[in-house]
């Protein structure tokens, strides 16, 4: 009999953010992804909720409102400015950019736009603003061992390394 998800389950998936209006893939997770169902929340917590009760096997879809989960768009996360100003290593359409304000406080920027003159980067979240649909492939339900769920999710059993090749860091 297959295990359904509820708390303290393992459960392992991949998934797919796809955008609702134009039907691309936003982005996707194709290495399985493991958590303990009602420890470690590491989706919306819409998603969960759609996951309780679902086997191994299954392939859900789960409509989500950007808006709701990212808030509104915020044009004054949006900046331009003289290309000769940024850093060679930032010039590429898709670079993430961690940019920190008079506070203290740390924001990822992405650059969004590029051309001879000027740079632009948004502050906002890609998927703030879109409807959206999470389609979760559930791949494995059962029993959490102890150590799963103190620790959240799965134990990735550490690399086997000949001690004799080891060199200390100069």
């Amino acid at each position: 009999m297959n295990q359904t998800i509820h708390d303290g389950k393992f459960v392992e998936l991949t998934y797919k953010v796809i955008d609702k209006k134009s039907g691309h893939v936003l982005t996707c997770v194709e290495f399985p992804l493991g958590y303990v169902h009602g420890h470690n929340e590491i989706l919306a917590p819409s998603v969960h909720k759609e996951l309780e009760g679902k086997c191994a096997g299954e392939v859900i879809e789960v409509p989500i409102d950007g808006n709701q989960i990212f808030g509104p768009r915020d044009e004054s996360l949006v900046f331009s400015d003289h290309i000769d100003n940024v850093p060679e290593e930032y010039r590429q359409v898709g670079t993430s950019i961690l940019m920190e304000n008079d506070k203290g406080r740390t924001r990822s920027f992405i650059v969004t736009r590029m051309d001879d003159e000027t740079l632009t980067v948004d502050g906002n979240n890609p998927l703030c603003g879109r409807a959206i649909v999470f389609r979760l492939e559930i791949l494995k339900v059962r029993d959490a061992t102890e150590e799963e769920t103190r620790a959240g999710g799965a134990i990735v059993a550490g690399a086997a390394i000949d001690p004799s090749l080891m060199r200390p860091v100069s």
